[in-house]
């Protein structure tokens, strides 16, 4: 039970990543109107999580939680995958942030990594199945955009809370597959998400840092 908990506490939007400075591109599709309400928000971060980030921090994080694991090029790999500057200070600084913090608790000297690396280097002394592992990641992934768009569209909690409850039955489909999938699986075409990605970096007013 302590390691799972231990697993929850590590992967809620409210540890200390700074996730909450990070809108993932959500900023601009929100000023683009693209999304507007609660259905765009979810039909916007279920491609996310199957085809953009979600999916390819996934594979990266089971294989970082492999024994034995290439953690320096699981990273570079990481960094490596990163459409544009934004995406990759945001899975830099979060990873550098998330480490930090867990290094700090635990006493164990951990690396600034990107994100899902970081996360699989921390979290794989406890053990606790892959599968387990990457859902939680997602839920606390997806989580903290929700939040984002609670905030700027803006849309209620109650209607946010809703998003979020609605993907949970696709954070359960990925999961599993991302637990046995290898490096090859990776890949991405949430385009859509890389654009906004790319022009939001140019925008002279931001509320968020991605």
């Amino acid at each position: 039970m302590t390691p799972l908990l231990t697993l929850t506490q590590w992967l809620s939007p409210g540890f200390p990543t700074g996730a909450f400075a990070y809108s993932h591109g959500l900023e601009q599709v929100i000023h683009d109107d693209v999304v507007s309400d609660a259905a765009s928000l979810e039909l916007w971060l279920a491609d996310i999580l199957r085809y953009g980030a979600g999916w390819q921090d996934a594979v990266l994080l089971v294989q970082a939680l492999a024994p034995g694991a290439d953690l320096t090029a699981l990273d570079a790999t990481a960094r490596a995958l990163q459409p544009g500057f934004e995406r990759l200070q945001e899975t830099l600084e979060q990873g550098a942030a998330f480490a930090r913090t867990v290094a700090a608790m635990t006493g164990r000297a951990l690396l600034p990594r990107a994100l899902p690396v970081a996360v699989g280097e921390a979290t794989a002394p406890l053990g606790l199945p892959p599968e387990q592992v990457v859902a939680l990641f997602l839920q606390g992934f997806t989580a903290n955009l929700v939040t984002i768009a609670v905030r700027h569209i803006p849309l209620g909690q109650t209607e946010g809370q809703g998003v979020l409850a609605r993907l949970a039955p696709v954070i359960a489909e990925l999961a599993p597959r991302a637990a046995v999938a290898t490096l090859d699986a990776l890949g991405s075409c949430a385009l859509a998400a890389d654009l906004a990605a790319f022009r939001h970096e140019t925008k002279d007013v931001r509320l968020f840092r991605t």
